[in-house]
């Protein structure tokens, strides 16, 4: 019989990291786990022993459908950084110290990059001390950039988001004429990996030619070869539409946001907060062409837009939940569940687990065999690897014509 499990949520959320916590409680109760505790805030909220009975807010299997169907983190999340094992043996202590009080033997933590690193720490530490608390990664992340893995739950829906709000915006782009032309440029998260911008061509079909241009961050960006670009499509066309990763830099690597206002804020991980690409280079297309631009920023919506979610995505979600508490019950640590593309038509992916230490603080970006040669555009390889993650549609369930959420009560967050 499995012991007590302890999940939490970490980094930037996604519309479907809730599916994913889903299939944690689902599938630790139906194995025999007497309690599922939720950490409240991460792996920082448990250093100030702030969790929940998980048992107490889904009471029903329609609770557990709204959960899928929640955006954000339902638990709430955190950028938080654990220190080096050596010479910090206290914060550990702390954290196991909390997990063996509450008879814990499995720790799951969804999230990206960084929180792998958390649970590389802490499953060595684990190892360390001969405990037999098991810990394993459950992937998240809607840059779509964890090493060793097809893909990563998150992306798919924010992918469709994507590709939706872009068709729409392009069908938008020539409701007027304007006398010398309009250029839209949309800025879509991605720092180092141009993932979710590559997302925005999804949005060519018969109906729709997608944008004209997309720039990511997987190559230098070239200013100059870029106005040239537009030049030459305003004069051919009244409507131009631009999509560029919010990262895109320069060949000295300059951020291209920091032409601009710059940036200032710098998280706990050392990753700058990039905004403001799209503003400027629709303000420098402005005073070049003298055409009319807008400047539009995806920003959270592109993570938050449950209402449109990939059923791919989150079915995908729930099921890398419950292959970590399988992992786990099977005796295994210190791995993440990924991955695996066994047939492109039709589209089937399985699970499998890969040790995290070859995952944590790793990148995977676009391939760039899937970009063309004029860094411009990506190939017909990417799509056929992204359309398969958007497709299906969680319907959300409407209350007062709006979708409901499930949420923990705010009291129950205080610090």
């Amino acid at each position: 019989m499995m012991k007590n499990v302890m999940v939490g949520q970490s980094g930037g959320p996604t519309a479907a990291i809730n599916s994913s916590l889903a299939g944690v409680y689902e599938t630790a109760i139906e194995r025999g786990a007497p309690k599922v505790y939720g950490m409240l805030n991460g792996i920082q909220g448990l250093l100030e022993e702030r969790y929940i009975d998980l048992s107490e807010h889904m009471t029903s299997g329609l609770d557990i459908e709204l959960m899928k169907r929640t955006p954000a983190s339902f638990l709430g999340s955190c950028r938080f950084k654990l220190p080096a094992l050596e010479g910090n043996e206290e914060v550990y202590e702390k954290i196991f110290a909390t997990l063996d009080k509450l008879d814990i033997g499995t720790f799951i933590y969804i999230g990206g990059n960084d929180s792998m690193d958390t649970i590389d720490k802490l499953s060595k530490y684990a190892v360390s001390i001969d405990s037999p608390i098991r810990c394993i990664g459950c992937p998240k992340t809607v840059d779509n950039d964890l090493a060793h893995t097809d893909h990563t739950p998150g992306y798919g829906s924010a992918a469709k988001y994507i590709a939706i709000s872009m068709k729409e915006l392009i069908r938008d782009s020539f409701t007027i004429d304007f006398k010398n032309g309009m250029c839209t440029i949309v800025e879509i998260m991605g720092r180092d990996a141009g993932w979710l911008t590559a997302a925005a061509a999804l949005s060519r079909d018969e109906d729709c030619d997608g944008p004209d241009l997309i720039y990511l961050p997987e190559l230098p960006f070239d200013l100059e070869k870029f106005r040239d670009k537009v030049g030459e499509l305003l004069a051919l066309k009244t409507a131009v539409v631009v999509a560029v990763s919010e990262g895109i830099h320069t060949a000295d690597g300059k951020y291209v946001c920091e032409m601009g206002e710059g940036v200032a804020f710098v998280d706990a991980f050392g990753h700058k907060q990039l905004s403001g690409t799209a503003s400027y280079l629709a303000g420098y297309i402005a005073a070049e062409f003298g055409c009319k631009t807008r400047a539009i920023e995806f920003s959270t919506l592109q993570r938050a837009g449950s209402h449109i979610a990939s059923l791919t995505d989150s079915m995908e979600a729930e099921e890398a939940g419950a292959a970590a508490v399988r992992a786990a019950e099977a005796g295994d640590t210190g791995l993440m569940v990924t991955f695996k593309r066994v047939s492109e038509e039709p589209y089937i992916c399985v699970t499998d687990l890969e040790d995290v230490s070859k995952i944590a603080n790793e990148e995977r970006v676009v391939p760039r065999e899937w970009i063309n040669k004029e860094g411009d555009y990506v190939t017909e390889d990417f799509l056929d690897y992204a359309r398969p993650l958007i497709q299906g549609q969680l319907q959300p369930i409407m209350v007062n014509g709006l979708p409901k959420h499930l949420h923990v009560p705010e009291g129950l967050r205080e610090r």
